[in-house]
């Protein structure tokens, strides 16, 4: 069966898209902190790498421009603490699906400066090095863009598997949302209905009593 071309390209362009690395430069200001956070399902394996720019070549980095780093997941389960680092590195699987946290913290200098951060974070297919398992594995330049393909492929079945989990869960949730509100609205209706039904008869007794009726 021939694959339709738009299928094709749409398939490619998924599989860019799971490759994309998070690499960024920013300014943090002394005493401030930044968090970023990557959303990365279970079992997939992360690794990044961070360190201070050196804005005098030939000096070390001072002291005040050394930083505490903090990698956390969704449940506050830390994976990597630094304290005090101009440079590290860290790498792990993932336990439980959810956005996890790298937090970067500069300590507080007088004069008030900026600390000039590089960091690299990459996920699921991108994390792997494929330069060294071509150069250890001795694989052709095909057989490595396969093994590639391969897994990227892995990466979109897991992640629609993923997405169709967080679907249902969302259905689980308005189909209780949606029972909760009918149960609200009879309850509702009942106390709207029980009142009218006092009203009528505190009126009925009123009217008996005065003799109108």
């Amino acid at each position: 069966m021939k694959m339709p071309k738009w299928s094709f390209l749409v398939f490619v362009l998924l599989g860019f898209i799971s490759t994309v690395a998070d690499s960024m430069r920013f300014d943090l200001q002394s005493g401030a902190t930044k968090c970023i956070s990557d959303d990365i399902k279970t079992n997939a394996m992360t690794v990044g790498k961070y360190s201070v720019v050196n804005l005098n070549e030939g000096f070390p980095i001072p002291d005040s421009h050394k930083l505490t780093v903090r990698v956390s997941s969704p449940h506050g389960n830390t994976y990597h603490n630094a304290d005090h680092v101009e440079s590290g590195h860290f790498a792990f699987t993932a336990a439980e699906s959810g956005d996890y946290t790298t937090c970067f913290w500069a300590p507080e200098q007088k004069p008030l400066g900026s600390v000039t951060v590089e960091f690299d974070w990459r996920s699921g297919v991108s994390s792997k090095d494929w330069s060294k398992v071509a150069k250890k594995g001795q694989v052709e330049v095909m057989e490595l863009e396969l093994k590639k393909l391969y897994d990227t492929v892995i990466s979109i079945h897991d992640e629609m598997f993923y997405l169709r989990e967080r679907e249902e869960e969302m259905q689980k949730l308005n189909r209780s949302t949606n029972a909760k509100m009918a149960t609200f609205s009879l309850l509702s209706l009942g106390v709207c209905l029980s009142v009218a039904s006092l009203q009528l008869w505190h009126l009925k007794t009123f009217f008996e009593r005065k003799k109108l009726l």
